[in-house]
């Protein structure tokens, strides 16, 4: 008697990820935007935060709110200081292939709620949020 092996080919798992469930950065700045200005664009786009981009047009990081509290009593000094100066979250950013559990796991570590998400030469193409 014959026996009957049955194979059971398993589907290969895929993996979500970064670029599965970023989406696109709704308000970008360059580096060179006075902070003054920075604030006036978060207040009037009632956004929490905004890309920043450096002259290259490469992602430089993510400004938000918490970033340009400092700088709520504007004054003279205010209306000279870039963006780039500010205090704000800076690379490594994610990548839209990386594993959305690593980002995940990442963020959690640094903190963040959301994450710039960059191409390999550094353009940001989205954001991925928690």
């Amino acid at each position: 008697m014959e026996s009957a092996i049955t194979l059971t080919l398993e589907r290969p798992a895929t993996t979500v990820t970064v670029g599965d469930l970023m989406r696109r950065p709704e308000l970008q700045i360059s580096d060179d935007v006075m902070v003054d200005v920075a604030i006036d664009i978060l207040r009037s786009s009632g956004a929490d935060h905004v890309l920043v981009r450096d002259d290259d047009g490469c992602c430089a990081g993510l400004l938000n709110r918490a970033h340009l509290a400092p700088f709520e009593a504007r004054s003279r000094h205010t209306e000279r200081i870039p963006v780039r100066d500010a205090a704000f979250d800076r690379g490594p950013f994610a990548t839209a292939d990386m594993p959305a559990a690593a980002a995940v796991a990442a963020m959690r570590a640094r903190g963040l709620a959301v994450w710039p998400v960059v191409d390999h030469d550094g353009h940001a193409v989205g954001l991925f949020s928690l």
